[in-house]
């Protein structure tokens, strides 16, 4: 029988994160942490002291996943992909999404990341005001969608149909009719996808603000 990889912080820290992923945040217990890791609940008090830290270490490591901007990119493009990104690691993470600005003890990659991000956002041209409109309304939107999209009742374009459908019978779409043929003419259409909307809106959102950044003086 293979012998167990050396437990440290990193391997505490990765398997708590896989259990989330596949178990729900609240599934998350010590002793479910130790099952994954084939050791005792004891063992990994010498890494990480209770649950706070432990979430607090895994808000890091997806803040990590996120990636860093590039200093001296224009602001729009810093923005852009920074969202995508961590639409992505959201996506990839649901539990993550209610603890990304809620620790009061950030990790260094958390820290770091907002650092930079500032900085790129600084070197781009923006004021200090400017940079707090980016970061609460985009990380709002952002959020937002990622708790709108882990919630449908679908999981992409392939089960759409499947899913509207069982919603959209034919006694629902006689008492509501404006309902059933927005879902025709619209949801159930080849090549539906709700994520595209996520491009839609932060396209706005990119819009809004560099009228806002243009009209400055």
């Amino acid at each position: 029988m293979p012998s167990k990889p050396a437990l440290d912080r990193a391997r505490v820290v990765a398997a708590a994160v896989v259990v989330a992923d596949r178990e729900g945040i609240d599934r998350l217990t010590l002793r479910a942490l130790a099952a994954e890791l084939r050791t005792s609940p004891m063992a990994i008090y010498h890494y990480l002291p209770d649950k706070e830290a432990i979430l607090d270490a895994m808000v890091d490591a997806v803040f990590d996943q996120i990636g860093l901007p590039e200093v001296g990119a224009p602001w729009r493009e810093v923005v852009a992909t920074r969202a995508h990104a961590l639409r992505a690691v959201l996506r990839a993470h649901p539990w993550a999404t209610a603890l990304m600005d809620s620790r009061t003890s950030p990790g260094p990659a958390t820290l770091l990341h907002h650092d930079r991000t500032i900085e790129a956002l600084s070197v781009a041209g923006l004021s200090r005001a400017t940079i707090g409109h980016v970061g609460a309304v985009v990380d709002a939107f952002v959020y937002g969608f990622a708790i709108q999209e882990a919630a449908l009742p679908f999981a992409g374009p392939e089960t759409v149909s499947e899913s509207v459908g069982a919603i959209i019978d034919a006694e629902v779409a006689g008492r509501y009719p404006h309902l059933s043929a927005f879902a025709a003419d619209h949801v159930l259409v080849d090549g539906y996808d709700f994520g595209d909307e996520f491009a839609f809106g932060l396209d706005l959102i990119l819009d809004g603000l560099e009228r806002h950044q243009a009209a400055r003086p």
